[in-house]
């Protein structure tokens, strides 16, 4: 069984004790990693504060590192893919597909315009405004989509100066692991650490007084831990958290048209995207139509192992969730909710559940109220469009939504009543680099992505010289 080790100052590092980690298509350890410790937290960022002296003095030497992280990742995607895979579940097609999209993170930064403000430049005064870099960075990233996630920390983070300390999840370590091993032939030393190990070590890295800040993408529970770390030594923080997105269908719809995007809105990935659809209202003339549509292109998806060809959609990442998703279904059930397709186990091994659709649920069933994060999705029936903003809003939580219409300005004015930090029109989880993701409410606090995902990693300086 292989045996992936953890990036401090440069090096591949192992230790003796050592994680299994899980296929979770078959619910076996297939490879294991380093158990980081204390020390190697110490180790890590101690690299991190020093190799910062000079990484933050040079923009132009910055920018060309970032075009050759891009490359180095495309080089590599062949090696990874089938890793990222396995240890998440994903089809493997879609796991080079979320690298290609890692580097592509990385070639935006690196051409991202940054210019200073100017605020007065006359005979008297010139005043700027210019951006500096925080230090030295903790970059906590989840299983869901480990390789891209950590680009959209480390390419805005690496452009305005700062060095990392990153660590993934301990489900999904091995494909950030190896991106730290591609990563290093281009990066000097210390810039970026990568330590793999459980939530413990998470913690000591947060709670480290050289850690300047915290890019954190994870649950709402586990992002509340992080804010309280973080404000006894004032660090700054950006936390993706959890969403419940509601997509709404308006009733001028052709079924036809809508069915597919709907689908994968709710379903990609296995349902475990943070801005998925959780929850879907269609109005009561088009509910047995939209509902039909959707159970047929369930029961046409191929369901199985990610390395297998043709396989759209693999297992749930790990037991804990999977039997979570259970659980919300067969709540649904017990709370008069229809099982129109899906709901049981599929096989004896790993973690599959086929996509689920249930209907007869309204706001109280806890598959509505909750973010299942997996493959199961409510369709709530309702009468009036201003009810359907009611429930849709009705929730601590506000990271993503999205309208379906065939008129765009009636959907976009009703997209505008959403408390979300993203509204879709006629489209669901359609992200890019050069655009702010960020949650209302629960859902996060600041932004990735963009300039503004850039200026997270700054801080404000004020250059003010008298002539």
């Amino acid at each position: 069984m292989q045996s992936y080790g953890m990036l401090i100052d440069g090096r591949m590092l192992n230790t003796a004790d050592q994680d299994p980690v899980i296929n979770p298509a078959f619910g076996e350890p297939f490879a294991t990693c380093a158990r980081g410790s204390k020390e190697h937290v110490n180790q890590a960022v101690d690299a991190a504060a020093n190799a910062y002296k000079t990484w933050r003095k040079d923009e132009a030497f910055r920018r060309q590192k970032l075009n050759e992280c891009a490359a180095a990742l495309q080089a590599k995607v062949n090696d990874i893919a089938p890793v990222l895979s396995q240890e998440q579940g994903k089809p493997v097609n879609q796991a080079m597909m979320e690298i290609f999209g890692a580097s592509m993170w990385f070639s935006y930064f690196a051409s991202l315009e940054i210019q200073p403000e100017i605020l007065q430049d006359d005979g008297a005064k010139r005043i700027q405004v210019v951006r500096k870099p925080l230090g030295v960075v903790a970059a906590i990233t989840p299983w869901n989509f480990p390789v891209i996630l950590l680009s959209w920390k480390l390419a805005p983070a690496f452009l305005a100066g700062n060095t990392v300390v990153a660590k993934p999840s301990p489900y999904t370590p091995l494909s950030t692991l190896m991106v730290a091993d591609a990563l290093r032939e281009v990066l000097p030393a210390g810039v970026l650490n990568v330590l793999s190990g459980g939530n413990d070590l998470g913690a000591e890295l947060t709670r480290h007084p050289e850690i300047r800040k915290i890019s954190f993408t994870g649950s709402v529970a586990t992002g509340k831990k992080v804010m309280l770390a973080a404000a006894d030594d004032l660090k700054r923080v950006t936390l993706e958290l959890g969403g419940n997105d509601a997509a709404i269908v308006l009733d001028d719809v052709n079924p036809d048209e809508v069915a597919e995007g709907l689908f994968w809105g709710a379903f990609q990935n296995s349902g475990q995207v943070c801005a998925a659809i959780k929850r879907l209202y269609v109005p009561e003339q088009l509910h047995d139509s939209i509902v039909a549509k959707l159970v047929d292109r369930a029961k046409r998806t191929k369901v199985g192992n990610g390395m297998e060809p043709d396989v759209e959609l693999g297992p749930i990442n790990n037991d804990m969730q999977f039997q979570k998703v259970l659980g919300l279904v067969e709540d649904a059930k017990k709370s008069g909710g229809k099982i129109e397709v899906g709901g049981e186990r599929m096989g004896s091994k790993g973690y599959f559940l086929p996509p689920t659709i249930v209907t007869g649920l309204g706001a109280g069933a806890k598959l509505v109220d909750e973010e299942q994060f997996g493959t199961a999705l409510p369709i709530i029936k309702y009468k009036h469009l201003s009810d359907a903003l009611e429930q849709a809003n009705r929730t601590h939580f506000g990271l993503g939504g999205s309208v379906w219409s065939s008129n765009v300005d009636r959907a976009e004015e009703v997209a505008r009543e959403f408390e979300s930090g993203t509204v879709w029109v006629n489209q669901h989880i359609d992200l890019s680099p050069l655009q702010p993701f960020g949650g209302h409410k629960w859902s996060g606090v600041g932004v990735e992505n963009g300039k503004w995902g850039y200026n997270e990693f700054t801080q404000v300086q004020v250059v003010d010289v008298k002539r």
